[in-house]
């Protein structure tokens, strides 16, 4: 498997400063930011329905503050989520939450 790569240089005060980002590190990025941009729009609709704007899509403004807080809960959900898997692989969360395989093999 060939591992792409993409080098950013930045140059601030006669500081030279290289950063190489690997295509799993863009990705990662982008797991995360998604989710959060559908939980930042649900939090709009929630507003906009307490303020009573109506959306396009949407008949009543009812659906639009439910439709909101599913968006909310489901962005959320996500990245919490990622953040949770990340630290159970790196063995960074409490043992309660660690899988049942990996405490059986160590005691």
């Amino acid at each position: 498997m060939t591992n792409f790569s993409i080098r950013l240089t930045f140059k601030y005060n006669d500081i030279l400063l290289e950063r190489t980002f690997t295509m799993v590190r863009l990705i990662a990025l982008i797991i995360v930011v998604i989710p959060g941009i559908v939980a930042a729009l649900g939090v709009k609709l929630m507003r906009d329905s307490v303020f009573g704007v109506f959306q396009w899509p949407f008949q009543s403004i009812f659906i639009q503050f439910f439709i909101g807080l599913l968006f909310f809960f489901a962005g959320v959900g996500l990245i919490g989520g990622f953040i949770f898997h990340r630290d159970k692989k790196r063995n960074k969360v409490q043992k309660r939450f660690q899988s049942r395989l990996k405490n059986a093999n160590r005691g």
